[in-house]
C-alpha cells in the first residue's frame, strides 16, 4: 500500500466492545502500513479525542455507545468547524436502514455493517481500511 505522508495515519476507532476494537484494530493495521490507531470506547471520550490536541484523519464510528450514541457523535463532528472535514466510516452491526438514513443525513462518509462471523468481519474491515487509508484521499 502506497502512502503520500510522511507521517502515520492517525484513526480514531470508536467501539465499545472490547473484543470487537481489538479485532478491528488488527485488521486495520494488517491491511494498511503507518498507522496510528487510537481507541475510545464511548461517545464522549471520542468526542474528548477528536478535540484534543492532534485530531485524527479518520474515524471508524460505531453507532451503539454508551454515554453518547454513534449519532451523536457524528452530528457533533460535522457541526464543528474544526471536525467537519474528518471522513467518518460508521462501521456498526446495525443495518436497520434508519440508522443507515441517519447516518448519511447526518454526513457520514460510508456505512459498513459488521458481519457476524469472523472471516467475513476480517475481510469487510480489510477491504474497508484499504479503500478509506490506502486508495481515498483524506484532507489534510
Amino acid at each position: 500500500m502506497t502512502q503520500l505522508r510522511s507521517e502515520p495515519l492517525a484513526v480514531l476507532l470508536v467501539e465499545d466492545n472490547p473484543a470487537d476494537a481489538d479485532l478491528t484494530c488488527e485488521t486495520l493495521e494488517a491491511n494498511a502500513e503507518g498507522l496510528d490507531v487510537r481507541v475510545a470506547a464511548d461517545g464522549m471520550a471520542a468526542l474528548e479525542q477528536l478535540r484534543g490536541a492532534e485530531p485524527p484523519d479518520i474515524v471508524f464510528l460505531d453507532l451503539n455507545l454508551p454515554r453518547k450514541s454513534g449519532h451523536e457523535v457524528l452530528r457533533e463532528i460535522r457541526s464543528d468547524e474544526a471536525l467537519r472535514r474528518i471522513p467518518v466510516v460508521v462501521l456498526t452491526s446495525s443495518s436497520a436502514l434508519p440508522d443507515v438514513s441517519r447516518s448519511y443525513d447526518l454526513g457520514a462518509n460510508s456505512y459498513v455493517t459488521k458481519p457476524g462471523d469472523l472471516e467475513t468481519f476480517q475481510e469487510v474491515v480489510g477491504e474497508t481500511g484499504r479503500f478509506w487509508l490506502g486508495v481515498a484521499r483524506l484532507p489534510t
